[in-house]
């Protein structure tokens, strides 16, 4: 068995590399690739910024996404404080090898690993001693010559760089939620919206304003804009994500959707009134239409 190990947050582009290379150096082995990952996130049980914390895929999304790049198996472990008190070598022997029947062990270039931190050079050190193979992953980076990392991921979706987020990733950064009532003002307007209750409430959601996003409901796509925020115009308080989906007109109260977001149109904004937010949003649509 060849392993992986780490939390993933998000399978960006950097992982992927990772995975590729797992799934490649298994098969040429003539073994299984396997990823073992955990859950929750190490920050809420240690209480490390646990209040700030979001994360970039839930753990059904993270488990999807590894699966559909070739990787034969995935384990999910609980972390919990017994287990962060594993150095590396007590997790390299224990659960790596011990448990799981690993013959390598793959790291990547940040691979930190047990209550000590051990980093890569470090593990490598430890595996070898333990009988593992090591095999190294070097860095990813974008196109300004720095390393991918799910918290360079985070901050550009609070900026709202959404497109920058998505070259990241290697895909676009999805929502998914279900459609729950909201105050119907949208309608009254001529833009209808579907208002999202995320499935996981520790889901990143972008920084407010408007964007053209993909819409995946009723088991078709389509397009629309999605306004994150407070609503400042009517008065709102509470931070909502409105969807006006383009060209449909379907209840779809209690239902399944997935956003996909494309690129940030605006910032929120308040208006004197609903007709000049009427008319943001005509401009908004027209804008969003014209990127399609």
């Amino acid at each position: 068995m060849v392993i992986a190990t780490g939390f993933f947050d998000g399978v960006h582009v950097g992982h992927r590399q990772v995975l590729g290379q797992l799934v490649k150096e298994a098969r040429a082995r003539g073994e299984e690739s396997m990823v073992i990952t955990f859950w929750p996130h190490p920050r809420t049980v240690l209480q490390k910024d646990a209040r700030t914390l979001r994360l970039l895929t839930s753990l059904e999304e993270k488990k999807e996404i590894i699966q559909s790049l070739g990787v034969d198996r995935v384990e999910v472990l609980d972390f919990s404080r017994e287990f962060s008190s594993l150095s590396c070598e007590q997790y390299l022997r224990d659960v790596v090898k011990g448990r799981f029947g690993g013959s390598a062990v793959l790291l990547g270039y940040d691979n930190r690993i047990g209550s000590d931190c051990c980093s890569p050079d470090q593990a490598a050190q430890t595996a070898s001693r333990l009988g593992l193979d090591v095999i190294r992953c070097d860095a990813v980076t974008d196109s300004a010559a720095s390393a991918v990392s799910s918290t360079r991921i985070r901050a550009a979706l609070e900026q709202g760089r959404v497109d920058a987020a998505g070259e990241m990733l290697g895909s676009l950064y999805r929502l998914r939620g279900v459609v729950v009532a909201g105050n119907q003002l949208g309608r009254t307007i001529g833009f209808p919206t579907a208002n999202i209750h995320l499935y996981d409430p520790l889901k990143m959601v972008p920084g407010n304003g408007v964007y053209l996003v993909e819409v995946r409901v009723l088991g078709h796509n389509y397009y629309g804009m999605c306004n994150i925020g407070v609503r400042p115009t009517v008065g709102g308080s509470s931070r909502t994500i409105e969807t006006n989906i383009f060209d449909f007109d379907e209840d779809i109260y209690g239902l399944d959707i997935r956003l996909s977001f494309v690129r940030k149109i605006r910032d929120e904004r308040k208006y004197t009134g609903l007709d000049a937010l009427k008319d943001q949003l005509t401009i908004d649509k027209r804008d969003c239409l014209s990127m399609i």
